[in-house]
């Protein structure tokens, strides 16, 4: 039995080859003609094929599809429905149930050409179009999620980069509002399946070619939600384009016989509705509902270390905005990581802390803990800095912390590049002029700073702690302690800001001359403005150079010498030697 199918394959196969494109369009026009003759429906769909020639695959493809488009509506809904006993003998029930299986082939095959490396691009985006009719068409006239499904799902799971597919789809057809939805849906179930699929790892280091596939997968997920443009706030008088006409339609059958009462509702209520007939709001909330569950599910999978960046920059611009319940657990785990993660993630979680009321413990102690030399030569330093000095705009920040993060960065002032000097003293500079009750650190007192920890070691040490302590003052002891991660136990209110006194003779000339902008009286609001940190932010070796080059010079150093020299060096330079012109040669 088996050999005789083989036989038939191969005699089928033989006959295949043996058509030309001119048998091909017979075919077709045979098949479109008369139902007469449906069995050339078997013979085209044997030419939808990844092997086939393209321009076969398309003849056949038009053929099939200008048979299929007009029946769609009267199939089974699925090639497993079977007639009924009353109506088992009647020929048309008994043609659409079998057609059902067929265009289920044909589907099937559709897709399998779309994933295929093997197809021209031209041939995969009549696919797509094609693939995108049906899904307009195939559920008697309503959104075709299944098969829709099926296309991402092949799209996203498929072992080769389809980058062309996945930018068409975004081109084409993600400006429809019914097409977004279901996306969101197909896309929060793929990422369910690859989560229980692949652990909870939070991040999976690179190079790791076990998960390459699942890495594959992840980055086209993530391709089609950042391609997918956000809804935003609807107007009452805005266009919003369906792909097919059956949208929220299954809440539209369970409430029809309500439907003219709900009407009225609305208008007495004021709500905005749609020329399709449901609500602007109705529409608005199932969106948010939407984008949030896909976009959660995606932040739970094993994101690659390239995607999770990506994710943290862009966050808090085209996901947050557009969420029904903004708290996300992925930007506070991102930023309890440290280092440059934490940095990425602080832009998404200033935005919810201000905007949606987050409330996250210990995050000035972490903030301060990012601050090392790393940070001034971070590739998102600059967006850091800014945050920085919004976060600490406060007038109800302790003074404490506030010393705490100007002795911070101006102890790192001394390691960092002239442009981290700048960007640190505008931020000093900002901080002393916010908070006055941290100005002791510009002037300290020294007799008033030793009497204080004397009388704290008298109680406990006696006499000789006192003065071994006021000696240690005396000898220009800095009681900051620079390794404290925690703000309170730094000791930076009993220092003073020496680090900056240091920049006045900094061997590049911007840094030097901005340490003049602090010997303003910064405690005078009315005198003083606050410092941009936005045009020191994203300094560098290079910019400062171009700024030098364009300032105007009044006057130039110039080396003067009564004599003209005679030498490179005089004698008063190398004490116990002589340099004989004649001879050459110095003893």
């Amino acid at each position: 039995m088996a050999g005789e199918q083989r036989e038939s394959k191969s005699r089928s196969q033989k006959k295949k080859d043996k058509r030309s494109l001119s048998d091909l369009k017979t075919l077709g026009r045979e098949l479109l003609s008369s139902r007469r003759h449906i069995n050339n429906l078997p013979l085209l769909l044997t030419y939808i094929s990844p092997s086939s020639p393209p321009h076969y695959v398309l003849e056949a493809l038009l053929s099939l599809q200008s048979f299929f488009s007009p029946v769609l509506h009267d199939l089974p809904p699925s090639s497993s429905s079977k007639p009924s006993l009353s109506s088992s003998g009647d020929p048309l029930v008994i043609c659409r149930t079998w057609l059902r299986p067929k265009f289920d082939e044909l589907v099937q095959s559709l897709i399998s050409i779309a994933v295929s490396s093997e197809c021209e691009e031209t041939l995969r985006d009549v696919v797509l179009d094609t693939l995108m009719e049906f899904v307009k068409l195939g559920n008697r006239g309503k959104f075709y999620s299944a098969l829709y499904h099926k296309l991402i799902q092949a799209i996203v799971y498929s072992s080769l980069e389809v980058d062309f597919l996945l930018e068409s789809l975004a081109s084409t057809y993600f400006k429809y509002m019914d097409v977004r939805y279901f996306t969101f849906i197909t896309i929060e179930k793929l990422c369910k399946m690859s989560s229980n699929s692949s652990g909870d790892k939070a991040v999976i280091a690179e190079g790791d070619n076990s998960k390459e596939s699942l890495h594959c997968s992840i980055n086209k997920i993530y391709f089609i939600l950042s391609h997918i443009p956000p809804l935003g706030n609807l107007a009452e008088n805005a266009e919003i384009e369906m792909w097919s006409t059956g949208f929220l339609s299954k809440e539209d059958d369970h409430q029809e016989h309500s439907k003219n009462t709900e009407v009225g509702n609305k208008q007495e209520k004021g709500e905005k509705s749609n020329k399709n007939g449901f609500s602007l709001s109705t529409l608005s909330r199932k969106m948010k509902l939407k984008f949030t569950k896909a976009w959660m599910s995606f932040l739970r999978l094993p994101l690659s270390l390239e995607v999770y960046k990506e994710v943290l920059v862009n966050v808090h611009q085209m996901v947050i905005p557009y969420m029904s319940n903004p708290a996300i657990d992925f930007l506070t785990l991102s930023y309890d990581i440290g280092g440059v993660v934490s940095v990425m993630a602080l832009s998404g979680l200033f935005v919810l802390m201000t905007k949606y009321g987050l409330e996250y413990p210990n995050f000035y102690e972490k903030l301060y803990a990012l601050l090392n030399p790393a940070i001034f030569m971070a590739k998102h330093r600059a967006k850091f800095f800014q945050l920085l000095d919004s976060c600490l705009r406060s007038p109800l920040l302790p003074a404490y912390l506030a010393a705490a993060f100007t002795k911070k960065l101006s102890r790192l002032s001394l390691v960092v590049p002239p442009s981290g000097s700048l960007v640190i003293m505008a931020l000093v500079h900002n901080l002393l002029r916010r908070h006055p009750s941290i100005n002791c650190l510009v002037h300290r007192d020294r007799s008033e700073e030793t009497n204080q920890p004397a009388k704290e070691h008298t109680s406990s040490n006696g006499d000789a702690g006192v003065v071994s302590e006021a000696g240690r003052e005396k000898q220009g002891v800095d009681l900051f302690n620079d390794e404290e991660s925690d703000p309170l136990r730094s000791n930076a209110m009993r220092s003073s800001l020496w680090e900056i006194d240091t920049l006045r003779h900094h061997y590049c000339p911007p840094v030097s001359r901005f340490v003049l902008s602090l010997e303003n009286d910064l405690t005078v609001r009315a005198k003083t403005t606050e410092v941009t940190i936005s045009d020191f932010s994203s300094g560098s070796y290079s910019t400062i150079f171009r700024e030098e080059m364009r300032r105007r010079v009044k006057q130039v150093p110039l080396a003067f010498y009564k004599a003209t020299p005679t030498s490179l060096f005089s004698e008063s330079d190398f004490p116990g030697w002589t340099f004989d012109i004649d001879e050459g040669l110095g003893r």
